[in-house]
This record gives C-alpha cells, structure tokens and sequence, in this order.
C-alpha cells in the first residue's frame, strides 16, 4: 500500500524560489513605476521651461496635494489612482523646477549632464547596498524624519541669514540624508508587499528628485 506525502521536496514547489520571483516581479514594477514618474518629472520640466519662478509655488503645493492622496488611495487600495496620482507628482515637480532647469540648460548645460549621472550612479549604490542587507532598517524612520526636518530648518535660516558655505553645508548634509532615505526605501522594498509598491515608489522617487538637485546644487556652482 502507497501512501502520499503532505510535502514537497521540490523547494520550487515549497515556495522559496517562488517568493524569491515575486520579490522581483516587485522590484521590477516599482522601479517601472518609478521609472515612468522621472519621465513625467522630464516632461513637466520640458513644458515648464518658459514658466516664471513664482509659479513654482503652487505647483509644489500641488505636488504636495498628490502625495496626501496617493497615500489615501493606496490605502483604500484604489491602485490606479495612486498610479495617476505618482504621475501627477511627477508632472508638477518637473513644472515647478523647469525655469531652474531652463537656466542651468542655457548657461551651464554640463552641470545638467553630471549631476544625472551621478544621480544614477549614487541612487544606485544606496539602492543596491539597502535592497542587499538583510537587515530590518525600519529603526531608521523616526532618525530620518528629524534629520529631513532640521535640513528644512537650516534651509528656511540660510535663506534669511548668510552662513558661509551654506548652500554646500546644505547639500552635502542633505546627500547624506537622501542617501539614507534611499537606503531606506530600498530595504523597505525588500519586505514588502504589492500592495506597497506604489508608496515605495513614490518614496524612490522623491529621493531620486531630491538627490538630483542637490548635486545639481554642487555641480552648477552653487547657485541661490
């Protein structure tokens, strides 16, 4: 008499290689995602070219706006519209940045070339080392919070009192901190599930943004 085994000996139809695909198929949908937000953020900084520097305002408050309700619809797992809505944020951004753009594009249009590229190379090392650790790194949320917090601080103070260097203190410090964001993210990427891939992504790539205009900061001179 034979009997049948309740388990598999096959580790593919154990699950492990199985979870191991998904946690790709994850990976390659946030950063698709991500992705496709960067062309948004190219194509709003393409048709904001000619836009005056006070706009810029609303459009960040629009911004802004985008990332309260993609996170409400995340939540209510309305997937589309937090989808539309990471596009939308990409869209504004690039708009209320196009005229900085514009300007570096006419003047000092190798700044533009190196800070994308370092962007890249840098995103993709902080990517790679928190994707890799097999760490839990959400102790780091709280830390980052008020880091990001006191980079705002000294940004609104800089802005109102001359501290020399300034604007090198505050992009190197700010490297820093969306170097760790970057890390971060990534590592939550590593645990996380589909119903999270839009959240990271708008998490990636705001520390993508961010990242590129600081170094852009660094690269073009330090401009005000």
């Amino acid at each position: 008499m034979s009997t049948v085994k309740t388990t598999y000996d096959d580790p593919a139809l154990a699950g492990g290689p199985i979870a191991r695909d998904r946690t790709r198929e994850l990976l390659g949908q946030v950063m698709g995602l991500v992705a496709t937000a960067v062309g948004f953020a190219a194509l709003g900084a393409y048709l904001g070219r000619d836009l005056s520097g006070t706009t810029g305002l609303a459009l960040f408050i629009g911004a802004f706006a985008c990332i309260f309700g993609l996170n409400i619809a995340a939540a209510k797992g309305n997937e589309q519209v937090a989808i539309g809505l990471l596009f939308g944020l990409g869209l504004l951004l690039g708009l209320a940045v196009a005229p900085v753009i514009a300007d570096y594009a006419n003047s000092d249009p190798s700044a533009l070339w190196q800070a994308a590229g370092a962007t890249a190379a840098f995103v993709a090392a902080c990517g790679a080392y928190g994707y890799a650790t097999r760490r839990d790194l959400s102790s780091w949320a709280r830390t980052l919070f008020w880091a990001l917090l006191g980079l705002i601080g000294f940004g609104i103070v800089a802005i109102f009192v001359s501290i020399p260097n300034g604007n090198v203190i505050y992009a190197v410090a700010g490297l820093g901190i969306f170097g760790a964001f970057t890390i971060f993210d990534f590592n939550r990427l590593r645990r996380a599930d589909a119903s999270s891939a839009v959240v990271i992504a708008a998490s990636i790539f705001l520390d993508v943004f961010n990242v590129f205009l600081l170094l852009l900061d660094l690269f073009g001179g330090q401009r005000d």
